[in-house]
């Protein structure tokens, strides 16, 4: 996907139709994407190489992976200022995954990966 607004409403819009077809609900499973993509987007590629999203499924949860090229720059979940306008995606992310993390590699990238679970969705 693009490394824009445009690529990570597009990642959103692709899972939510992957979703569908495997007959889950959209909640909160596209939110996870969308956070996690708009990041890759706005923080984790350059507009050359942009961001890849891959869903799975297994016995008790979806799995959502976003790999980009900038395995310089990890994420946290720190907690931004009482006045910031950004910075909570990852809190986000945290609230409605059973878990998430960071995997680094293949150089130079990273994969950012969140679980939801089956019961939750």
């Amino acid at each position: 996907m693009s490394s824009t607004r445009v690529g990570a409403r597009l990642a959103r819009l692709l899972a939510e139709c992957r979703l569908r077809a495997w007959g889950l609900p959209l909640d909160p499973a596209a939110l996870v994407v969308a956070e996690l993509a708009a990041n890759a987007a706005l923080h984790g590629s350059d507009r050359r190489t942009g961001f890849r999203l891959s869903l799975s499924v297994t016995d008790t949860a979806l799995r959502i992976e976003v790999s980009d090229s900038a395995g310089d720059r990890m994420p946290g979940a720190g907690l931004p200022a009482a006045d910031a306008e950004s910075g909570r995606g990852l809190l986000l992310v945290g609230a409605l995954a059973e878990r998430w993390g960071v995997t680094p590699g293949p150089p130079p990238g990273k994969t950012v990966w969140a679980e939801v679970p089956l019961a939750d969705l």
